[in-house]
């Protein structure tokens, strides 16, 4: 057979089999950033030592902490094969904000509310832990409302003065009663009016670990159990728990792994 056949039928060949043994993936290998991948559905997926779902149509997602110091490894292993493929993770420089004005008990609580903020942040953990097999995750997500970005994801927070934890979301500046909109499908897993640090809060499961958060509302118009459409309005904008005015803060999660909004939206 002629080289330039054996050449051709061999390019071809690798067209044809590496859609089928490749992970594909969709989204920056960032700090902070969430991932979709794309997968064999008959895979098992490892995100560094991690196992994730895979879904029946071969989709998986992940996401990248804040301050990933190490690059990240995927083990895939179909019919008794490992494969590895390591990917870089780059690296992000943060914002430093600095918020005055607050009441100094809602920056450094009295021992009287510990016991509540414990179980709150508690209740919270739970709801993003929760691994359903909801592929709402797959949707590209959209702006819940309408305003001015007044905080930025990974910034680093000094309220009072006072160094504290980094903002794990984004800040949207919105007039009192503004109606808010679901970003994503899904089931609302925790709805409620008056959380210490977070005042009015909605939390929605998307599946496969990916949940959203909506804090600092007036009013919460939804219940936990209801199964949600994008695009839905879920509650109003207020200015409860620590908050120095009306304004929603918005986050997404993969299971305690916070992830920066912007990674996720359509516009």
């Amino acid at each position: 057979m002629d080289s330039t056949i054996i050449y051709r039928f061999f390019f071809v060949f690798l067209i044809f089999i590496s859609p089928v043994n490749a992970i594909e993936f969709q989204g920056k290998f960032l700090q902070g950033h969430f991932i979709l991948g794309k997968t064999d559905p008959n895979a098992k997926i490892l995100v560094g030592k991690k196992e994730v779902k895979v879904s029946k149509d071969g989709f998986f997602v992940f996401g990248i902490d804040r301050d990933q110091k190490y690059d990240l490894t995927f083990t895939k292993i179909i019919d008794g094969k490992k494969s590895i493929t390591t990917k870089k993770v780059l690296k992000r420089k943060y914002n430093i904000q600095r918020i005055d004005g607050l009441a100094e008990n809602k920056v450094t609580p009295p021992e009287s509310v510990y016991k509540r903020i414990k179980k709150e942040n508690n209740a919270i953990g739970e709801a993003r832990a929760i691994n359903s097999d909801l592929q709402f995750f797959k949707e590209k997500f959209i702006m819940p409302v309408k305003g001015i970005i007044s905080g930025v994801y990974g910034s680093q927070r000094i309220l009072n003065g006072k160094p504290r934890w980094p903002h794990y979301g984004i800040d949207i500046a919105a007039k009192q009663g503004t109606m808010i909109q679901s970003s994503g499908s899904g089931i609302v897993t925790m709805a409620e009016d008056d959380l210490y640090y977070t005042g009015g809060t909605v939390i929605m499961d998307h599946g496969h670990g990916i949940s959203t958060i909506y804090s600092h509302l007036e009013n919460v118009i939804v219940s936990v159990g209801d199964q949600i459409n994008q695009g839905d309005i879920i509650g109003t904008v207020g200015s409860t728990g620590r908050s120095t005015g009306p304004h929603l803060d918005f986050r997404i999660n993969w299971f305690q792994t916070r992830l920066d909004p912007m990674s996720v939206l359509k516009y």
